[in-house]
């Protein structure tokens, strides 16, 4: 894709522009195993129109599998012709997809679902080693007359590897990001231990929280949901409301819950 972006009118007079956001690990669209694996992509499309975002930042998107595509071929509803990003994109969103791991059967990566118009599409990998292909889509998004810069995240399962990631990063929107452009970072981070909010604050990124400073809410596993590890990182806007949708449905769809925040531009 590379499309210009397109500047539209702002907001009303006096009122704040408000984003709406959401993260979410898809789990490839798949649960469980063996004669109780279940196909979930078409309860996903459901749930991701339901959250009604702006922006959808989706981990773990298959673009194709060939295996599973067959093995539900002749399921009620069947796999997806599509690719899983343009798939679950609610009528009228623009979609950005870019593969970060390229396994036996098929690919998947990261993608982004956008109601507001998209700009070229970059793709920047950040494996720490050859067991973990992982990378960080990057989508400028023309919002309210303003450019708003998109990194879609999927770090590494070690800890020392996230930190060599988020240098990564940091080196990725110094050198693609205008320093005084409106930046989300949203991803599923794999922190398990709550230890990369100072390294993104060291880099300009405040953690979306609710008012009064509470980040910690958490989505996985989506059962039984403790620890937090998706998130929303911004620079230039600021959380004003923050939540998890919870429930027996959400919780059936992956092992991950979404995150959804409401952002607007911080006072300068």
């Amino acid at each position: 894709m590379s499309s210009k972006l397109t500047q539209l009118p702002t907001a009303a007079a006096g009122k704040p522009a408000s984003l709406r956001v959401a993260t979410y690990n898809i789990h490839k669209g798949v649960r469980g195993m063996g004669p109780q694996k279940r196909l979930e992509i078409h309860n996903l499309g459901q749930g991701i129109a339901a959250l009604k975002a702006d922006l959808v930042f989706l981990q773990e998107v298959r673009h194709f599998h060939h295996r599973e595509a067959q093995q539900f071929q002749h399921t009620w509803f069947g796999w997806p012709e599509q690719g899983q990003a343009e798939f679950l994109a609610p009528d009228g969103y623009q979609v950005a997809y870019r593969t970060n791991a390229f396994t036996k059967h098929g690919e998947h990566g990261n993608a982004l679902l956008s109601r507001w118009p998209l700009g070229d599409v970059g793709h920047h990998d950040v494996s720490d080693h050859r067991f973990e292909q992982r990378g960080l889509l990057h989508v400028p998004v023309s919002w309210e007359g303003r450019v708003v810069h998109t990194v879609v995240a999927h770090l590494g399962l070690m800890h020392s590897g996230r930190v060599r990631q988020v240098q990564r990063l940091a080196e990725f929107i110094h050198k693609h990001v205008p320093p005084d452009a409106l930046l989300v970072v949203a991803g599923d981070f794999n922190d398990w231990g709550e230890r990369l909010d100072v390294p993104m604050r060291e880099q300009g990124l405040a953690r979306a929280s609710l008012p009064g400073g509470r980040a910690r809410l958490a989505t996985f596993p989506s059962r039984l949901p403790f620890f937090s590890l998706d998130r929303i990182y911004t620079r230039g806007l600021q959380c004003v409301n923050l939540q998890v949708p919870k429930g027996p449905a959400w919780a059936r769809m992956s092992d991950h819950l979404p995150l959804l925040a409401e952002l607007e531009l911080s006072e300068r």
